[in-house]
């Protein structure tokens, strides 16, 4: 029998208590450095491929316009998530009130559906460069590469302030034990006990259109890139054509694999523990690599990296 609202009301839950990644002390003190390594050393790839872009003249092309955007997120993305995984390895189990749970959630929503789009527009843009090269530079013009990141960043937040009210509205009466690392969409709508169809119905929609949507603009347009470098003369075009596009699909892929295996999961929900393995990979390790695979390899970037440094 549901509860009526003034009790569902009364008996709502001031905080969640986040578990974390681990309750063993001398696994957590582990951890801890290692993900605390890992977090500064994010930021500081993430900043240097801003910099680099924002001062080298050789770069301001619209591969890496797309790619300096893709560096602030991953930099704001990290910061939402790492605050809560670090205190808990460095206290253990802690309380975080239902307002900070809510805006984290805010955030990540806001931040992972960014990063879909973002992923979708770089796909696009290597579409034109292989595909459409004679028209690649009024098809991706400035005013456009800035329109596609502006939709990102704007059009994002629009749904995750749905998302979020939705979760937020629900009833969560105890318990309050949330065992994950952060305030997490499934986690929070398995404490809730109120009906949570709204909430599901709206999640599914947006992530049809968010995630699926940016997935097949995505593939749509390797599937075009795939013909077209089959149609390529020689071996050289198809290496160079496959050399511009493997380091996007390479992160692109693992992306996509990981947050469709957790957050399109068909079937009995993931355990939590393997949830939470699932999650540290595109929240924290993802984001680590993606510097590194996308522009560190670049040989512009690496000229211009020699460049910045003097030698």
């Amino acid at each position: 029998m549901e509860k009526s609202p003034e009790l569902a009301n009364s008996t709502r839950v001031q905080y969640f208590v986040l578990l974390g990644l681990s309750t063993q002390p001398g696994v957590r003190a582990v951890l801890f450095f290692v993900f605390l390594t890992l977090y500064l050393l994010t930021l500081l790839e993430n900043a240097l491929i801003v910099y680099l872009v924002s001062t080298h003249s050789e770069l301001r092309k619209p591969m890496y316009f797309f790619l300096a955007n893709l560096s602030c997120l991953e930099m704001s993305y990290v910061s939402v998530t790492m605050p809560t995984l670090l205190l808990g390895l460095w206290a253990g189990p802690y309380r975080i009130p239902f307002t900070t749970c809510m805006t984290q959630l805010y955030f990540f929503i806001a931040f992972i559906c960014t990063k879909c789009l973002l992923l979708a527009s770089m796909a696009y843009d290597r579409y034109v460069a292989i595909c459409r090269p004679l028209h690649y530079p009024l098809l991706m013009r400035p005013q456009v590469c800035m329109a596609l990141a502006s939709a990102s960043w704007l059009g994002a937040p629009v749904v995750s302030v749905i998302k979020t009210m939705c979760i937020a509205s629900l009833s969560y009466c105890g318990p309050n034990i949330l065992n994950h690392f952060f305030c997490d969409i499934s986690p929070l709508l398995n404490l809730s006990c109120t009906h949570v169809a709204l909430a599901e119905l709206v999640d599914f929609i947006s992530a049809i259109v968010i995630l699926w949507g940016s997935l097949l603009v995505a593939v749509a347009s390797y599937v075009a890139i795939g013909r077209a470098v089959l149609h390529m003369p020689s071996a050289t075009a198809w290496r160079k054509a496959f050399s511009t596009c493997a380091s996007h699909l390479t992160v692109m892929g693992t992306f996509y694999s990981v947050v469709l295996l957790v957050y399109s999961w068909s079937g009995p929900r993931l355990a939590a523990e393997h949830s939470k393995v699932l999650s540290v990979l595109y929240a924290v390790i993802t984001p680590a690599c993606s510097p590194v695979v996308y522009g560190l390899r670049s040989r512009e970037v690496q000229a211009a990296l020699r460049g910045a440094s003097g030698h």
